[in-house]
């Protein structure tokens, strides 16, 4: 992935030059693996590099801290598609079910306040497993400094393998449902993605949307997605991208937009909007029950 990043850095530099000589030799040959790597992983990385700048860190003021007095889950173990072992906050449905809920954290980690939110939705949803899976494995920020570094250091290729983890861990007959906030809202969507026919239902609250067209045809379940006006990432201007591009791809999306700040549906946020939040909860249970 570096050689190509290198590599197209110097081409880009080379070919703004009035005149150059090209000697095939001047560089590495670049693996077709790495090419199609590099764009399979082109959204989250653009995410990745925005996540890494203060600009994005001054959208999230340090989270109010949630002390839950008892939590519904515990947390289980399971393999990553790399090899690797990986863990989630589990919820399993009161009777056998193969309905999952991927449930997936914002840019802070799998903290008590994500567990708390997949409790609130395994409660209202009822016959579900509820699946929060650690993207960080194991860490935890608690400040935007924090959660920037655990952001530049963080393996997209990693989290994609935790991700495709958790959908085989379901099973082959499971329906996967999927749900996330601002890092989980993107990751939402490319759960959906991922999950191929499995996949049933999408919601997404704010989040980077993938621009792909190629993904976006491969997604097979209705999406929903809720965003604020106010917002800078993802942008109005996004969004209105993300709703053409679905619609040129054939897809259902419903878009919800509130005038409120990023983050409006997170309690722990000063941001946290009741209005906004709570509409936006009742339409993801509404959207969820319904498929």
């Amino acid at each position: 992935m570096k050689k190509l990043l290198l590599g197209l850095f110097a081409i880009s530099m080379i070919a703004g030059s009035l005149s150059w000589n090209w000697e095939q030799s001047q560089f590495e040959t670049i693996d077709k693996k790495e090419v199609v790597e590099c764009l399979d992983m082109e959204t989250q990385q653009a995410y990745q590099l925005e996540a890494s700048m203060p600009g994005f860190a001054a959208l999230h003021p340090n989270p109010i801290m949630v002390n839950p007095a008892t939590l519904l889950g515990k947390m289980i173990s399971f393999d990553a598609a790399d090899g690797k072992p990986a863990s989630a906050y589990f919820i399993p449905a009161k009777k056998k079910s193969n309905k999952y809920l991927i449930v997936i954290q914002e840019w802070w980690g799998l903290n008590d306040n994500i567990k708390m939110e997949a409790d609130k939705y395994f409660s209202d949803l009822g016959d579900v497993n509820v699946l929060a899976v650690d993207m960080y494995d194991g860490k935890v920020a608690a400040t935007p400094d924090s959660a920037m570094k655990l952001m530049r250091s963080a393996d997209m290729g990693r989290m994609t393998a935790i991700i495709q983890g958790a959908i085989k861990k379901a099973g082959p007959k499971a329906s996967i449902y999927s749900l996330g906030w601002c890092f989980g809202g993107m990751w939402s969507l490319q759960t959906a993605i991922l999950a191929g026919p499995q996949a049933k239902g999408t919601v997404m609250y704010y989040g980077r949307p993938e621009s792909n067209m190629e993904k976006l045809q491969s997604i097979q379940c209705d999406v929903i997605g809720f965003f604020g006006n106010q917002d800078k990432s993802p942008s109005p201007e996004l969004v209105n991208a993300f709703e053409k591009n679905m619609k040129l791809a054939g897809k259902n999306l419903s878009v919800n937009r509130y005038e409120a700040n990023h983050g409006f549906a997170n309690p722990s946020n000063p941001s946290f909007n009741t209005t906004a939040s709570a509409d936006a909860y009742a339409k993801s249970i509404a959207f969820l029950k319904a498929h």
